[in-house]
């Protein structure tokens, strides 16, 4: 018997001896084993043989497509990563283009100027790859859900949304476009209402991990630069939601400005008298409308998702409406502050939480180099991880030095599993992103077929309703999509 193996049966023993109290009953539903997957993955190894692997292999029983999206990060095949085996042995940069890769109805978008058939994905033609797969999963008895994702960024030849760009505090467009414009609060309620009226699908699940102009100014983000000089949006549209708030937006601005100040000069080893963060702390004092301000994006933001849920449910009650929370909210206490999962609950069937425990690892220490720049540039990185980790209650992770090659344990999965659970109160179900080969730097942990294996179970024994194997399927390795459908064969075994 391998090694692996026989860890992966001591794994399975432990969460047995933890008796059918540590699971919930909705194992016994549907929606227990879902993935990330692209309509890319079809194309290039044929729907029904990649149908076959995810059923036999991975336990799956729904799909979370990815139907509009202009990010790789639930898409394609990034170039210079590499590739898992099965598919094309190459990336997709030249044709990669990105947008609704199903057909937009023009119908559904008539009280918006972002018109959905300019939105129509190129990278395969005329194509419409979700009414090709629907039927041969659908004939499997499987749930398909459409993954909408609102990114970071849109393709400059997008001239017809240039005007809803976000506007930095200078006055220059972001790529980004913004929450308060009318259009674009309509264009994503569109999108959703075209997909659940015009497929026979199951349901959406929102993605948007854009952060609020307090967190891209200072940082405190594992994935993001530093660029206080560019925080947005301060445009007319953004100028009335706030004089709606009771905001002083010339205030707001101000504030951004000075906090741009601060965060140059510490980039450039200017330390104040009385310290970072003392300084930081004054000029939030001296600022409250930084907070607000930053308070308001987070407004917006969850507004769309009313916006999508209510647009759904009118459509049909028993579609789902699921929504990504995203990875700064395992490492960053301040954004897990904005994350309230007791009011996401009340607009939402399900949450997927990421809790992608071996490229955690790295992000969580890329989220502390970065907060150490800024803020806390006078704590030592490794005393300030200590600190957070009794402020999010981690214990037993490794250290900073290594903790990038050891990455977060199967214990933080569990965690995290549970704290959600508290925190939706059983309003929602909870379905934790699991991290299946996920690409990590040179020096990260690199997940081994246990380590999913264990990640799985773990969640399960934190009560989770179902798992996401995420984040994409091009990148998953078989090997490690077995060890998964076989931990949540095991914990549905367990339970009955």
């Amino acid at each position: 018997m391998s090694h692996s193996r026989r860890t992966f049966l001591k794994s399975a023993a432990a969460l047995a001896a933890a008796g059918p109290l540590a699971f919930a009953s909705p194992l016994k539903k549907e929606g227990i084993c879902g993935i990330q997957i692209g309509p890319d993955c079809f194309v290039d190894e044929g729907i029904d043989p990649t149908l076959d692997i995810l059923q036999e292999k991975g336990a799956v029983d729904t799909l979370y497509l990815s139907t509009f999206t202009y990010d790789r990060g639930i898409i394609g095949r990034t170039p210079g990563k590499d590739y898992p085996g099965h598919g094309i042995d190459a990336s997709d940069k030249n044709y990669f283009h990105g947008g609704n890769y199903a057909t937009p109805h023009e119908k559904f978008y008539t009280k918006t100027a972002i018109k959905g058939d300019k939105l129509k994905a190129p990278d395969f033609s005329s194509r419409d790859l979700l009414a090709e797969i629907l039927p041969k999963a659908k004939s499997r008895g499987l749930q398909v859900i459409c993954s909408i994702q609102d990114g970071f960024s849109y393709p400059a030849d997008m001239p017809y949304v240039e005007a809803m760009h976000e506007i930095d505090i200078e006055g220059r467009k972001s790529s980004a476009l913004c929450f308060f414009h009318p259009d674009v609060r309509e264009f994503w309620s569109s999108v959703a209402r075209d997909l659940c009226t015009s497929y026979n699908i199951d349901g959406v699940l929102l993605f948007n991990e854009r952060n609020g102009p307090l967190l891209n100014a200072i940082g405190v983000s594992h994935a993001q630069a530093i660029d206080s000089a560019r925080v947005t949006c301060f445009c007319p549209h953004h100028e009335r939601a706030a004089t709606a708030h009771g905001i002083d937006f010339q205030r707001a601005k101000e504030g951004y400005r000075e906090l741009d100040n601060f965060v140059q000069k510490a980039l450039n080893n200017q330390r104040p008298s009385d310290g970072y963060y003392v300084e930081f702390q004054r000029l939030m004092i001296r600022y409250p409308e930084i907070m607000a301000y930053n308070q308001l994006f987070d407004t917006g933001k969850h507004q769309i998702l009313k916006d999508v849920y209510t647009s759904v449910k009118a459509i049909r009650k028993d579609l789902q409406v699921g929504f990504h929370i995203e990875h700064t909210n395992s490492f960053n206490p301040l954004y897990r502050a904005t994350r309230d999962y007791s009011q996401l609950a009340e607009i939402a069937d399900f949450l997927k939480i990421v809790v992608y425990n071996n490229c955690g690892g790295e992000r969580y220490v890329n989220f502390i180099h970065n907060i150490c720049q800024t803020v806390f540039k006078d704590v030592p990185p490794s005393e300030l991880m200590a600190l957070n980790n009794h402020l999010l209650n981690y214990s037993g992770e490794a250290p900073i030095e290594t903790l990038a090659a050891a990455g977060l344990s199967p214990n933080y999965v569990e965690r995290e599993t549970q704290r959600a659970k508290a925190g939706a109160g059983g309003k929602c179900r909870i379905l934790p992103g699991i991290d299946v080969n996920i690409p990590t730097g040179e020096k990260s942990r690199k997940a081994s077929p246990d380590d999913t294996a264990q990640a799985t179970l773990a969640a399960f024994k934190g009560g989770a309703d179902g798992v996401i194997l995420s984040r994409k399927y091009s990148e998953m390795r078989l090997e490690n999509l077995a060890a998964a459908g076989h931990a949540v064969r095991e914990a549905a075994k367990i339970v009955s």
